[in-house]
């Protein structure tokens, strides 16, 4: 029996190719997942790694023969897939590492509907199958279809937000060779937009930098020509165009939480009076801005599977991360950041100053950006910091995700352990930079010492 653990993580799989994920895994894989789902026919997407074509193939292949019709989308970004499983009803399986280096290549799976597959929620139960090895299906072998989805992607997107009335604006995209050279033509183009386009041409050994553009290093490209061209706006993707990071006219990078409050904004003067979801590393201005609008914000751990949940439980219209995952109800719940990308253009088209000044009122808060620090022992290091804060009179401890601190005077930090790392993770928030490097320090010489 093979052991898939160490490529089955707990909402996708993902893996070095050929060492720990081949064509061989995907077509176990793939045979396992049309066994849990049970469904008729799934469909299936791919990125542009050089591993991606080989993976897909075997991976519609097992499912094949278990009798399920394979859709094949062929190249696209995740938020493609989920789009093709909302639209299609099918599950869905998209062959991706997001921004991992070109040696890796997984899998992201979810329901029909796009609704998300976890490890409670039938992850485990594939890799229980493939590891033990799906047995024959006593049915006729399913078939595999070629269907180019790009098009009708793009016009569920620009049906969503329209960009065909705004004032022209010229915006520089970095695509970092991975899918958003692919999407953003199709989605943006005709359109009064200017495109300056960094890196599009699809290809996954990244030669250029690494398609990860929460790592500011990434960012510098795009920031030079932003000032370079004079563009109005920067949108920069990551390898599998899910996540979509902002910088404005000057070259600065806008915080993904005060693009969740933009998008918050325009979707409850949409539907007054809604839930929007937001995750507890988010910038506590966002719920304050969401109840200034007369929304209701909801508060969930990281991740997507409790974004996701939150949306569904509450009939949320909106959620967002700290990390740029965008969720938006018309999409399935599932996160596009295309879409978010849009809604922002759109509030910049409508308005005649510059970007920073849009989102200046939505940064209120400067924060400390995620910060690793290596532990040999992360549960004694989370204890060390506990006791530091636990019974003083002015903070509050919540649980919910890690260690989160809150302070009655305002500003809060939170500490999380890596779940495949020997790392904390640190986040942090101040009233004024002062304060929120002060905090910083604090709690990093006791997560170090």
């Amino acid at each position: 029996m093979r052991d898939l653990g160490q490529i089955f993580k707990a909402y996708d799989i993902r893996g070095v190719v050929p060492d720990t994920l081949d064509p061989d895994t995907a077509h176990a894989i793939g045979a396992a997942f049309a066994r849990v789902t049970a469904a008729p026919s799934i469909v299936l997407a791919r990125d542009m790694r050089p591993s991606s074509p080989d993976l897909a193939a075997a991976f519609a292949d097992g499912a094949a023969s278990q009798g399920t019709d394979v859709v094949s989308a062929g190249l696209g970004s995740t938020d493609l897939m989920y789009f093709a499983s909302g639209h299609l009803g099918v599950p869905g399986a998209m062959f991706t590492a997001s921004h991992n280096p070109a040696q890796y290549n997984g899998i992201k799976l979810c329901h029909a509907g796009a609704a998300p597959m976890g490890a409670e929620t039938g992850l485990e139960e594939v890799r229980r199958l493939a590891e033990q090895g799906v047995p024959a299906a006593d049915v006729a072998r399913g078939t595999v279809t070629e269907r180019d989805m790009l098009s009708e992607y793009a016009a569920h997107l620009r049906s969503l937000v329209d960009l065909s009335g705004i004032r022209p604006l010229t915006v520089a995209v970095d695509a970092g060779n991975g899918m958003a050279g692919h999407t953003v033509p199709a989605v943006l183009g005709d359109l009064p937009l200017r495109i300056v386009p960094l890196f599009f041409d699809l290809d996954g050994t990244f030669p250029n930098h690494p398609a990860d553009p929460i790592n500011p290093d990434n960012l510098v490209d795009l920031q030079h020509a932003v000032r370079e061209s004079g563009a109005d706006i920067g949108l920069a993707f990551d390898g599998d165009a899910d996540r979509c990071f902002v910088v404005d006219e000057r070259g600065e990078p806008v915080p993904p939480s005060a693009v969740t409050a933009l998008v918050a904004v325009r979707e409850l003067a949409r539907e007054p009076g809604a839930t929007v979801i937001h995750n507890l590393i988010t910038s506590a201005a966002v719920p304050e801005i969401v109840r200034e609008h007369g929304g209701k914000p909801e508060r969930t751990r990281v991740g997507h599977s409790f974004i996701k949940a939150a949306m569904a439980e509450t009939g949320a219209i909106f959620g967002g991360e700290h990390s740029a995952h965008y969720y938006f109800r018309e999409f399935w719940r599932a996160d596009t950041g295309m879409l978010a990308a849009m809604h922002v253009l759109r509030a910049l088209g409508e308005e005649g100053g510059p970007l920073s000044r849009i989102t200046a009122e939505y940064s209120r808060y400067p924060a400390s950006g995620e910060i690793n620090s290596e532990v040999a022992d992360q549960e004694e290091r989370m204890a060390a910091v506990r006791r530091a804060y636990a019974g003083r009179d002015d903070v509050t401890i919540d649980d919910m995700d890690g260690l989160t601190v809150l302070f009655t005077g305002g500003g809060w930090f939170n500490l999380r352990p890596s779940n495949t790392e020997p790392l904390l993770r640190l986040n942090v928030e101040g009233n004024d930079p002062a304060a929120m490097a002060a905090l910083r320090d604090e709690v990093l010489a006791i997560v170090r010492a």
